[in-house]
């Protein structure tokens, strides 16, 4: 299934993509694509709905981000060899964690905002984990039970903030509107491998990052299992799983967005964002 949330923004419905590609609104189902819903019952109940019968959505109606009443957004970092080796770093021993605020998160479409002060705010397509069952310590064999399904996220960065100033990359990483997450949540069932999927993003026609979730250092049953061992996952989290090489931080010389520009990417099967870039 291809679940979706659409509306205003605070005001998101849950829908459903028919055969079509027609969005059909689930809220005489479901109150939100949040929570119980993403467990595997909860999605059996949505599969077993025959959405014909359901109203369908105007095509002109905003999407939201595809998962609502997100708990944490994990980010992973340097997880791609090939983006590791253009920012001259060494692929990590342990996976890179940092996090990205739950304020940051928007609509897959919706404008990205330069913070005020910015001068090299970045862009990074990603594979996004979304949490359908939650737990602790759980095993890397049995961690793809967990999954609710899968999302594009662009990981939008800002690298002064991350890099030059004193702290941790969280500062850079969560500023309001760097968490697009969608246009859908792809369940599971839906994508055969995760680790085989091409991956793209141009800025104003111009396609900087063309890779492919093969080049992942650390897949996804591990990325999973990992993070349980420091922190308890729970429905709606969503993990962020590193980017591929391309970055405007990679160029040479670098380039970052500047107002008026256009951000388009996406994920085989996973769908695509566009995204207007405006100064905040």
């Amino acid at each position: 299934m291809k679940l979706v949330r659409f509306g205003s923004p605070g005001q998101e419905k849950p829908g459903i993509l028919d055969g079509q590609g027609k969005v059909r609104d689930l809220s005489s189902i479901v109150g939100d694509i949040a929570g119980d819903v993403l467990g595997d019952a909860g999605l059996k109940k949505l599969r077993d709905i025959d959405v014909t019968t359901l109203s369908e959505v105007p095509d002109d109606t905003r999407f939201g981000p595809c998962v609502g009443r997100v708990g944490k957004f994990i980010c992973i970092g340097l997880n791609y060899s090939d983006h590791a080796a253009e920012t001259g770093a060494d692929v990590p021993p342990e996976p890179v964690i940092f996090n990205k605020w739950t304020s940051a998160i928007c609509g897959p479409n919706d404008d990205v905002e330069i913070p005020r002060g910015s001068n090299k705010t970045d862009w990074e397509v990603e594979l996004g984990v979304i949490i359908g069952k939650g737990g602790r310590y759980i095993d890397e064999a049995d961690a793809m039970s967990h999954v609710a399904g899968f999302c594009v996220v662009n990981d939008v960065s800002e690298r002064e903030f991350q890099l030059e100033r004193s702290g941790t990359w969280d500062k850079g990483k969560g500023c309001d509107t760097f968490g697009p997450l969608g246009p859908w949540l792809v369940t599971r069932d839906e994508v055969a491998d995760p680790h085989q999927l091409s991956m793209w993003l141009e800025v104003d026609g111009h396609r900087y990052q063309d890779g492919n979730t093969r080049t992942m250092v650390y897949q996804v049953p591990f990325l999973i299992s990992y993070l349980s061992r420091f922190m308890s996952l729970q429905p709606g989290d969503v993990i962020s799983t590193g980017t591929p090489p391309g970055v405007g931080m990679g160029q040479k010389p670098p380039i970052y967005l500047r107002d008026g520009q256009q951000m388009r990417l996406g994920i085989e099967g996973l769908g695509e964002q566009l995204q207007r870039v405006v100064q905040a």
